[in-house]
This record gives C-alpha cells, sequence and structure tokens, in this order.
C-alpha cells in the first residue's frame, strides 16, 4: 500500500525548526502529534490532491484504526535514517532501519529497508519493539542483521525470545569473536588463554570466527540446557532463523579503502551511508592466525572486545561503544593512532587524541558501559561527540549506572559548549504512586475473604450457602485481577531515544511525560555548521 513520512519541519536545506506537526480528523481537529520519519500509509480510496493527504491509522487494529488527514506540506516521499535506542532497564538494545523507502522481499536489495538489531537487553522490551513497530507495515519479520556486541546477558537476553520464534528471521547474525563456550567457566569457558608473551601480554587460545565453526560448537543436539548463551545460540540454530553466524573486527568483515566494514554497507555498497568496524582489534599470530589478546579477568575481556561500529550516513556519524573499558580503550586508541605503547606524556596523548579521531570522531555516541566510569577521557576526547546516549535501568544495586563522576566527564569531553545528555533512564516517566485505593480495595476484599466472605446481599439480607460460595468466587475473582492490575509496569512514558537524520540534518528525540498525544514528542535538532559539522540548534525559550 502506497505511503509517505512525515517531513522535518524548516527549510529543507537548513536548520529543522521546532514546530510541531499533527494528524487531524475529518474536521481539522488535532488528534496526535507526528515525528519526522514517522511512517504513514495513504488511504486508497480517498483523494490525495490539494491542501491534505489522508492517512490510514493503526488500520489493522479493529479497536483503534481511524481515517485521519494531514497537511500536504507536511509530509514528504524522502525517508530519515533512524536509530532507536530502547529503554531496555540494564543493558543495550537498538534498532537501525536504513532510508529506503520499499518493505517487499521481491525487489532489489538496494531498493529494500534493512532492520539491523544492535543488541537486545536482557528481558522483553525488543521483542515487544520489534512486534509493535514492524508488525503494522511490514508484510513479515525477516530482519537484515543481529548484532551481538559481545556476551553479556544484558546486551543477549532478549534475544532469547526472538531467536526462539522461526517466524522472525535474521540474515545474519555478528558477533566478536569472544564467545562463551557450552563448557567452562571464565577465561576457560572461552576457550582458555595463553602463556604471556615476551611483553607480558595473554591471549584467547579460541575465538569462533566462521558460520561453520558456531554451528559446529553450538550444536542443538549437544549444548547443555544450563548455559545460557550457548543455549541461545543453539535454539537460533534448531529454529532454522539465522541465515549465517559471522565474526566481525578489525580482521573480519568487508575489506575496502583500508578500513573493514559491516558486509553489505561498505563505501559504494548503500545509498549514501557506511557502516565501519572499529573493534575488536584482532591481531595476527606468527601463523597469521588472528586471536585477541586478555583484558585481565573474563568480563573485562568480554566487554574490551564489544563489537564497535561507526554509522555514517552524509555528514552524519554515530559510535556504537559497546561496553569498552579502561584497557580497551587504552589498547585501541595507541593501535589507530600508530603507537606500540600507551604515552607516558600530555603531550603524546594529545598527539595519539588527535590521530585516532580521524576514525572515531562521531556526532551522536552510544556511551560504553550504560554510564559506567571505567572509561578514559582520551577515548571520550576522539570522539568528542554532540551528543551522548546512555542505557541504563533502576534496577541497579551493584553498579549505580551512570555513574554522577562519568556525567560530568562526559559534558567536559563532548562538542560545544552544551553537549547533549540524553539517557533511557532518566528519560523513562514512572507513576509517582502506585494505585492506593486499588491496594486499599485489595485489602479489605482479602479480610473479607478471611472471614469467610459476604454473609449478606446488598440489601442486607442472609445469603444462603450456595448464594455465598458464588460471592466468595466472585471476590477472588475480583482480588485476581486487581493482583493483576498491580502487577503491571509503573512506567508511563518509556525513555526510548529516536534519532533520525537524513545526512545534513538531525533530531535526537524523546516522549515527554504525558498521556497527551498532541504533547508527545521533545527534540533537539542539529544542523551542519560550515566545517561541515553538526551543530545544535537552541530551542525556544519555553
Amino acid at each position: 500500500m502506497e505511503h509517505i513520512f512525515v517531513a522535518l519541519p524548516g527549510n529543507a536545506d537548513g536548520a529543522g525548526s521546532y514546530d510541531k506537526i499533527f494528524l487531524r480528523d475529518a474536521n481539522g481537529k488535532k488528534v496526535r502529534e507526528v515525528l519526522w520519519g514517522d511512517w504513514l500509509t495513504l488511504a486508497p480510496d480517498m483523494p490525495q490532491s490539494g491542501e491534505w493527504r489522508w492517512i490510514r491509522w493503526a488500520w489493522k487494529d479493529e479497536a483503534k484504526r481511524r481515517l485521519l488527514k494531514i497537511r500536504a506540506d507536511e509530509v514528504t516521499d524522502r525517508r530519515p535514517l533512524e536509530m532507536i535506542f530502547l529503554d531496555v532497564g540494564i543493558g543495550d538494545g537498538s534498532v537501525l532501519i536504513t532510508p529506503e523507502r520499499a518493505t517487499d522481499p521481491g525487489l532489489p536489495a538496494g531498493q529494500q529497508e534493512r532492520v539491523i538489531v544492535v543488541d537486545a537487553g536482557k528481558g522483553q522490551a525488543m521483542r515487544q519493539f520489534l512486534d509493535a513497530r514492524f508488525g503494522t507495515y511490514r508484510a513479515g519479520m525477516a530482519f537484515h542483521a543481529a548484532v551481538i556486541s559481545h556476551a553479556d546477558l544484558d546486551h543477549y537476553g532478549g534475544f532469547r525470545s526472538i531467536f526462539s520464534n522461526k517466524d522472525i528471521t535474521f540474515e545474519h547474525v555478528y558477533h566478536n569473536g569472544a564467545l562463551e563456550l557450552p563448557t567452562g567457566d571464565e577465561l576457560d569457558g572461552m576457550g582458555g588463554v595463553t602463556a604471556p608473551d615476551a611483553n607480558g601480554v595473554r591471549y584467547l587460545k579460541q575465538i569462533v570466527e566462521s558460520d561453520a565453526a558456531v554451528r559446529a560448537i553450538y550444536d542443538p543436539a549437544t549444548t547443555p540446557s544450563n548455559r545460557t548463551f550457548a543455549k541461545l545460540i543453539a535454539t537460533a540454530i534448531a529454529k532454522g532463523n539465522v541465515g549465517r553466524f559471522d565474526m566481525l573486527s578489525t580482521e573480519h568483515g568487508r575489506f575496502a579503502q583500508g578500513a573493514r566494514w559491516m558486509p553489505g554497507f561498505a563505501p559504494g555498497e548503500r545509498d549514501g551511508y557506511t557502516i565501519e568496524v572499529l573493534g575488536p582489534w584482532a591481531e595476527r599470530d606468527a601463523a597469521g592466525q588472528a586471536r585477541l589478546r586478555v583484558f585481565g579477568d573474563a568480563a573485562k575481556t568480554k566487554n574490551g572486545h564489544s563489537v564497535i561500529l561507526r554509522l555514517r550516513f552524509g555528514e552524519f556519524s554515530i559510535l556504537f561503544g559497546g561496553d569498552l573499558n579502561t584497557p580497551s580503550e587504552r589498547f585501541l586508541l595507541t593501535r589507530y593512532a600508530g603507537l606500540d605503547s600507551w604515552p607516558q606524556d600530555q603531550a603524546g596523548r594529545d598527539a595519539m587524541v588527535a590521530a585516532a579521531r580521524a576514525r572515531f570522531r562521531s556526532d551522536v555516541m552510544k556511551a560504553c558501559h550504560h554510564g559506567a566510569s571505567d572509561v578514559t577521557d582520551e577515548f571520550l576526547s576522539a570522539v568528542n561527540p554532540a551528543a551522548f546516549v546512555i542505557s541504563s535501568g533502576d534496577d541497579d544495586v551493584n553498579y549505580v549506572h551512570p555513574r554522577p563522576d562519568l556525567l560530568g566527564r562526559l559534558g567536559k569531553a563532548g562538542r560545544g559548549t552544551a553537549p547533549v545528555l540524553l539517557s533511557t533512564e532518566l528519560q523513562r516517566s514512572t507513576r509517582e504512586t502506585e494505585d492506593a485505593a486499588l491496594v486499599k480495595r485489595l485489602k479489605r476484599n482479602i479480610d473479607l475473604l478471611a472471614a469467610g466472605g459476604p454473609g449478606q446481599d446488598e440489601n442486607g439480607a442472609p445469603l444462603s450457602a450456595a448464594d455465598r460460595t458464588a460471592a466468595c468466587e466472585a471476590l477472588a475473582k475480583a482480588m485476581n485481577a486487581d493482583v493483576d492490575m498491580l502487577g503491571l509496569s509503573n512506567v508511563s512514558v518509556d525513555g526510548a531515544i529516536y534519532v533520525k537524520t537524513d545526512g545534513k540534518r538531525l533530531i535526537a528525540a524523546f516522549k515527554k511525560e504525558t498521556q497527551d498525544a498532541n504533547n508527545k514528542w521533545f527534540w533537539y535538532s542539529y544542523a551542519l555548521k560550515a566545517d561541515q559539522t553538526m551543530d545544535l540548534v537552541p530551542r525556544p525559550e519555553h
């Protein structure tokens, strides 16, 4: 069915404005605020000329479907590239949607949108998002790729309900090669480590590089059910919903123009956008075999070898930082600066940052490790973004992410006088009270049921034994419904962060703490400066 997209308010050749755009009913009354790039399905049985365009809204849902309209000058045929950083609580989960208009699987690959899921958090949030977002306009749930940045549960756990569904498919699943194997614990569970070399460096004895290796190691017939990561991969293999499993690193992927790229996203392979692989940095041994060094214990090694991606579209770029830590950031910076070791003086570190910035500098950075403080100021300076995105959650008693001191460091390292810090946890809105009236009613009914249930009807007449039994059953049913209601999430507005760009303009948006459909979005707008870098467009003073 024919479709269009919400336009960005403002001049197409300059900065976007902060004017709102609305869908309206037949009488012109505002019904719903919409955001740049939102997908709109045209109503085929309505006139589509003149001042208005008629839209079928939520047409697959009989309870919600509406025929609405939008001004013709507020829509466009051009679609922005979109990144959604989901509110997955403690963990990471994001979705890249490329800017092609078509979703039909029969069209040439260059004309189809591609959807890439980069990590999936720990719980159900990613699955729920995929169902809600893509079930509305796509014929099926066939996606281009999933990226498991590293084998930590708060990054891969959300894939369990996705990979177990044979109707959700991926052409590719990419990983960092430093995987949790079906047997062994800590570093032994990652294949074991070598003895230190002459420089004191140890390496993992085994990395999982090829599709064939993944399928052999995680054979569904032999993989134990108590190994969470191994079971995840074995399930995907058993369901047959993944085309290939492949490692991404500086030695794995598509090599072109002196750099490594996600296959299919090297320069010239897509229309105006690329995805470069900046980490993990794999080294070659004397026999030419790729290997990954050890960064202390198993946790630091897994995190430090996160898949690091840099997406570029036109003049815009975004860096996915995984769970990098101090030793891995130092290692990456020295390697990209062509150094063998960490500089001991400030002048040397400044020169290193300047050299590494050519590869790392990005307009938006998905901050490393949910806002942990185990990062280097030098790496932040090399990226030097205009906006940071932090993915973190409330149920975080052990780590306290994001760390307050880290927030200050981000502001200092960011670009411009007022770099923007966006956090899924801070953007989330929860109810201040937890249904006090419902709790009071439930306690009253518990006491009533404990006393044998109602003894009289509403007129004060005694109940028969049969009527009293029926009344107790009804009371128990009502109490169960109240318990179910209390068990619902207290999140009234999720903290997902939406980044959209056409390569020249960019917005970073999130939902306001309100249920008002006409006052739904808050965003920051960016436009190109003369030096071709992104600059924040000041918001009006209200």
